[in-house]
């Protein structure tokens, strides 16, 4: 079988990650959000997921595995939207299965996309669900198809949309001077129920917010970051202070790499604050978030870690180890990892869409699952929603970021799910 195969593809660098690594608690699925201003019908819902998939063929894929690895495989098998039947961020990938690695569901307004990690990152979904919004309300309102469809035309070919970026862009030479991992603190305290999350959101005018982090003459994911990481402290035990506060933080390659790609395409920074050592200020721990960024977000300092991360999978030599005995050594290198960061914020960014469908169009929202704790950021129109997803019952850490914000004087509204033991 060769690799340049119509019918299949070898997962990207970023993608090997998840099989092995995938739980019930931790399912590695997102879920973005769309709500209308009306309610949504399952039937165009329907044909507008099959006309999106001509748009990302990659869509149609399956996960396999070989001795030697795991690849997509294309397939015929059509998805098909159901009414919202589980919580967010459900099982998707089952290796006893065949079956599509993303699901398209709605309740009420709501069109829901959740995709398995290993097809795509967040801005591979996010095209991928822009692009079925405007198919639906084309198909809905056929006077705007081409307002609609001419603006959210995704200018890559098929071949630039299906492309390893990583593999594009390794250079075994290049090379950065590294950053010393530190282990930081880690929350602890009572876990809701296996294959659930406990979902905290707060929505807010985003040019107020926008306001503040240029009153501290930094950027908004500068400012949340730094907000989390004030939030996660106030909750670290005493005996812990020793060590600091580390959030991970996703990076979309495509903003340093020239991509078209809708498969993964991110990177990984850590950014963090040692509460021990200095005053734990907002203005001192942005002047350090910032610092790291600045450190970090480079197109050197990123190729560099993607080039370290993709040594192995270009070595001939631990190319030829068995699957079970890669999948176990990810597996272990996962779980140590575990121990470096607290948890997670992620930034999506400004979502747009064609002026022919913004008023249909009411907010969109991120989730992904974790068995820590994860914010993820995006803004539509004027409103700022900021997502915690959590494996914790606790919602301490979420009550502190966001007074941080109402005590700056940012209006902002909470809405939450309700777990079964909430209710008891």
């Amino acid at each position: 079988m060769s690799q340049k195969s119509a019918d299949w593809t070898r997962l990207d660098n970023a993608a090997k990650i998840f099989p092995p690594t995938s739980n019930k608690q931790d399912t590695k699925v997102f879920r973005f959000a769309c709500q209308l201003s009306e309610w949504v019908d399952r039937d165009i819902l329907q044909q507008a997921t099959e006309r999106s998939l001509d748009v990302f063929p990659i869509f149609r894929s399956v996960l396999k595995h070989g001795l030697f690895w795991y690849y997509l495989e294309k397939t015929e098998l059509v998805p098909v939207v159901e009414p919202e039947y589980r919580p967010p961020c459900g099982q998707i990938y089952d290796p006893s299965s065949r079956n599509l690695l993303f699901e398209v569901s709605c309740y009420r307004n709501r069109i829901n996309l959740e995709v398995y990690h290993s097809l795509t990152d967040g801005t591979g979904a996010l095209q991928f669900l822009k692009t079925l919004v405007c198919n639906y309300l084309a198909i809905k309102y056929p006077p705007l198809k081409e307002d609609l469809l001419s603006e959210i035309e995704y200018d890559a070919s098929v071949s630039e949309r299906d492309e390893d970026s990583f593999s594009k862009y390794y250079d075994p030479h290049h090379s950065a001077k590294r950053t010393k991992s530190r282990k930081s603190c880690q929350l602890k305290g009572l876990r809701v129920p296996e294959g659930r999350l406990k979902i905290i959101e707060g929505i807010m005018p985003v040019k107020e917010v926008l306001q503040l982090a240029k009153s501290y003459n930094t950027t908004l994911t500068v400012m949340l970051t730094s907000m989390m990481l004030i939030a996660f402290a106030e909750e670290i035990p005493l005996r812990q202070k020793k060590k600091p506060v580390i959030l991970s933080v996703p990076v979309n390659l495509r903003n340093y790499f020239q991509s078209e790609t809708a498969r993964n395409f991110f990177g990984v920074i850590q950014v963090g604050y040692n509460f021990s050592q200095g005053p734990g200020t907002l203005e001192d721990v942005i002047a350090c978030v910032k610092e790291e960024f600045k450190r970090e977000l480079t197109a050197e300092q990123l190729g560099a870690r993607m080039a370290a991360l993709s040594k192995a999978e270009h070595n001939y030599v631990a190319r030829a180890v068995p699957l079970v005995i890669k999948d176990l050594i990810l597996w272990t290198a996962d779980t140590i990892s575990e121990s470096y960061t607290a948890g997670s914020i992620s930034n999506i960014g400004k979502i747009d869409l064609p002026e022919a469908a913004k008023p249909f169009v009411k907010r969109f929202d991120v989730f992904v699952s974790t068995d820590k704790l994860q914010a993820c950021v995006c803004s539509y129109g004027g409103e700022l929603t900021v997502s915690f997803t959590s494996a914790f019952r606790s919602t301490n850490v979420q009550k502190h970021f966001f007074r941080q914000l109402t005590q700056a004087g940012i209006p902002v509204e909470i809405q939450s799910n309700k777990l079964e033991d909430d209710l008891q």
